[in-house]
């Protein structure tokens, strides 16, 4: 937990608005998530071999394989931090693991309706995925109150390598993307998990961040005030 939530943690009004718009942001981007399939071109590297395992083993939804995905992550850092893993860290990334998948599902069904067949249709509905799922990241970083399983296990492993953060999630994005593609050629004979969209996701969210923290930096302001 950095220094800017120790010290807010006796004003229980920023906390409560800090989880409040973490907590917000982890929906939005279950609804950037759910778009994001249903455009058809493939996800974001996160979340591009959950959702191949649940085309090839359609009895679990996509929900249930990020939340596998989360234990498996939560697992690894157990291993890799040894007495250095906190335990409340790790169930609080659990419990946040299980509520992302059933959102993610719940936004599967809301969207179940929708299915673009010409592929203009499918590059508009994954750009306003990107869009979604890059404002709910704002949303959760300006919250600035936990770390989710997808993002701690890769701070664990950049730690433990002495890598940077930056180069380590590069490297496992990558992974991801190829495993993802195995996993859809070998099992289901085409390309579903990783494809061009995967690229475009890749590449989009992180400055559309960016963007978002410079559009909303004053406002943001007012709902969680800075240190100063």
């Amino acid at each position: 937990m950095n220094k800017t939530v120790k010290k807010l943690l006796g004003d229980k009004d920023y906390l409560g608005r800090r989880y409040t718009v973490f907590l917000l942001g982890l929906v939005v981007c279950a609804f950037g998530v759910a778009f994001t399939v249903k455009a058809g071109l493939g996800n974001s590297p996160v979340t591009c071999v959950p959702y191949s395992l649940s085309l090839v083993i359609p009895g679990l939804t996509l929900g249930n394989w990020l939340f596998i995905f989360c234990i498996a992550q939560v697992i690894l850092q157990i291993i890799l931090l040894r007495k250095k893993c906190v335990a409340s860290e790790m169930i609080i990334q659990i419990i946040l693991g299980l509520v992302f998948g059933y959102v993610t599902d719940a936004a599967l069904f809301v969207l179940s309706g929708v299915a673009p067949e010409h592929y203009a249709a499918r590059i508009i509905l994954l750009l306003a995925g990107c869009a979604i799922l890059a404002f709910g990241v704002y949303l959760e970083l300006l919250g600035n109150v936990v770390m989710l399983s997808g993002d701690a296990y890769i701070a664990a492993i950049a730690g433990v390598t002495g890598q940077t953060y930056s180069k380590t999630k590069i490297i496992l994005d990558v992974s991801m993307c190829i495993a993802a593609f195995v996993i859809c050629l070998v099992c289901l004979g085409r390309l579903e998990g990783a494809r061009e969209g995967t690229v475009i996701a890749a590449v989009l969210v992180g400055p559309m961040i960016k963007l978002y923290r410079n559009a909303f930096k004053k406002p943001a302001s007012y709902i969680i005030p800075s240190e100063e």
